[in-house]
């Protein structure tokens, strides 16, 4: 989001955001602020009256007193404000995360997640959210700067109308120099945004307990090192170059306010000197000069730093504000009871018109209350169709029904709602074993029977209650709890770990497993499908697995090869055909009789 109409856009989004998170805290803010600007002005009036009270002999208590308060005020009213200043950039930068966090979950797919250039404008816009309160100190700031730079040339107007244009005029070229340092500087930050990304990657990689045994092993660390400072250097060139612009920008507008308040003292200087200055007015003509020049300066400064925040900050309204990755029925429909099952019908996926098709005009039913399976070799598309199933995309041609309906007419809530599932690239969170195995149904949070007997079909209760803490033991050693107790899971214990979380969700129209034991070891792998073949007794599933004797009870067996169905059938009738399955099922065998007679 970019231009005038973009950063109008923003202003108004961070206005809104801002009110609504503290009202009364933007109230008091602005109060004290002004309190704050008007202090000097008014300081620098009281000195010049007391200056010539005294010079006339007069009487200079009330003066005197007036000074004092005014003191007062611009020696508490900074406090203040920064404590509100603080206060209210918490407040409103928790409401803007929310936001930018909530606006994440409406998007249905995957796909955004996958796109470069979603994830730098994302990255800009949680900066964006977590400095949004910047904004307010940048645009009180300036009302601060506002408020002194008209009670001080109102002074000098007084004074000398001619010296008050020429402050004036030179201010006008720093306005234009900061604002288009500020857009130059919002654009310099996209353009690093990937460097940056790219070395926060490898400065986790080197500090990653997954990746430190390869790292240590194979001497990966100066490579990756190198890479990382390398990335450094690229956002160190930009920031540097455009530090460069604004030193020779800034000093030039630095020389030139300089050389008029100089010539503005000299003026005064001599005027007094003719007996036309009092000698208040030479005092507040000083300190209306440098305060001119200093409000101007501040101004100038707070409204570029406020430009830039909302050029970064309309990454967050773009984010926040952006349509659904895939559309949503306007009135959804729901999956009628009873039916045929789940259909695929000539169905054909690529991620992008660049890339390959993956599956290729796939017809496939998985009729209620049966199990098929699908398998094939490593890039057949077997993944992928299941991503389709849960709608993480949709079909690029055809059509996917749910008992006659479209599962695009679904709200995705309440397909998912639908489904249990274990993926191949099942997560492993930095949680207690409890919350790992709760996060599959969070109905079940805070549930240690629901949570344990999930844990209990899965086969992993036993594993889970000898931890230190049993199921609060957290599953991670990244962050301390101050217990000291943290362990890590072995892959196959992830594994029945990622079983549980699916046998949580309890009688879901659908459970696809989804390569369920590849972590496991032969004996722990007999014992997980036994255990599975068990819970999905007459469930609808879909299975898919490499290992072909994992699957060889399925009602169906579909081959997948290339994006393609080739094969259909129960194993028997597959194995009689004498077709791929045939071959490939064979292969595996071969393989374990190989082992058993080998001495």
């Amino acid at each position: 989001m970019t231009g005038r109409g973009g950063t109008r856009h923003a202003a108004a989004e961070a206005a809104r955001l801002i009110w609504v998170a503290a009202p009364g805290g933007v109230a008091a803010f602005l109060l004290v602020t002004l309190a704050e600007a008007a202090a000097p002005v008014v300081a620098a009036w009281m000195l010049k009256l007391t200056l010539d009270t005294l010079a006339a002999g007069g009487d200079i208590l009330w003066p005197a007193l007036a000074m004092a308060v005014t003191g007062l005020a611009s020696a508490t009213a900074p406090q203040l404000t920064r404590y509100l200043s603080a206060e209210l950039g918490r407040r409103v930068g928790v409401r803007a995360l929310d936001r930018l966090f909530t606006a994440l979950d409406r998007f249905v797919g995957l796909a955004p997640f996958e796109d470069p250039a979603f994830l730098d404008r994302l990255r800009l816009a949680q900066q964006g959210a977590s400095t949004s309160g910047q904004f307010v100190s940048g645009v009180f700031g300036m009302a601060r700067a506002a408020v002194s730079l008209v009670g001080f040339l109102a002074a000098l107007l007084v004074i000398s109308p001619l010296l008050a244009l020429v402050v004036a005029v030179t201010a006008a070229p720093a306005w234009w120099a900061e604002l288009t340092l500020s857009r130059g500087r919002a654009a310099m930050l996209w353009r690093i945004t990937p460097n940056q990304r790219k070395e926060i990657f490898y400065s986790q990689l080197l500090g990653s307990v997954e990746a430190a045994k390869e790292i240590r092993l194979f001497g990966l660390g100066p490579f990756l090192r190198g890479r990382m400072l390398g990335e450094r250097d690229l956002a160190n060139a930009g920031q540097r170059a455009m530090d460069r612009k604004e030193l020779a920008a800034q000093g030039g507008l630095g020389l030139l306010g300089a050389l008029a308040a100089g010539a503005g003292l000299v003026w005064a200087v001599l005027a007094a000197r003719r007996g036309e200055l009092t000698v208040g007015d030479v005092s507040l003509l000083l300190a209306a000069v440098a305060s001119t020049q200093a409000a101007a300066g501040t101004l100038v400064r707070s409204a570029a730093d406020t430009h830039q925040q909302l050029i970064i900050f309309g990454h967050h309204t773009a984010v926040v504000t952006t349509e659904p990755d895939l559309p949503l029925p306007a009135l959804p429909t729901t999956v009628p009871a009873g039916g045929q099952g789940i259909e695929l019908r000539d169905v054909w996926f690529r991620y992008s018109d660049e890339h390959p098709w993956v599956l290729r005009g796939v017809n496939l039913t998985v009729p209620t209350g049966r199990a098929v399976a699908l398998v094939g070799l490593n890039g057949a598309g077997k993944s992928t169709l299941v991503k389709l199933l849960c709608r993480l995309y949709d079909p690029t041609r055809g059509t996917i029904l749910w008992n006659g309906v479209d599962v695009r007419e679904l709200d995705p809530a309440e397909l998912r709602g639908r489904i249990s599932a274990v993926f191949q690239d099942h997560m492993g969170y930095d949680f207690s074993a409890s919350d790992n195995i709760a996060v599959g149904d969070l109905t079940a949070h805070g549930d240690p029977a629901r949570i344990g007997a999930a844990a209990q079909r899965a086969g992993v209760h036993d594993q889970l209650m000898a931890l230190p803490q049993g199921y609060d033991t957290p599953l991670t050693r990244t962050f301390a709890d101050g217990t000291g107790a943290g362990v890590t899971l072995s892959g196959g214990q992830w594994q029945r770990v990622a079983l549980a979380r699916a046998i949580l969700r309890g009688d879901r129209d659908l459970m696809i497993l989804d390569e369920p034991s590849s972590g496991l070891d032969p004996q722990a792998e007999h014992d997980v499908h036994e255990r599975m073949l068990r819970y999905r007794a007459g469930r609808t599933s879909l299975l898919i697995s490499h290992r072909l004797n994992a699957v060889r009870h399925a009602d169906t067996i579909a081959v997948l090869d290339e994006g393609v169905i080739v094969e259909s059938g129960h194993h028997d009738e597959l194995m009689e055909a004498g077709g791929g399955y045939a071959r490939l099922f064979h292969l595996q065998a071969q393989g374990y009789r190989d082992e058993l007679v080998t001495p």
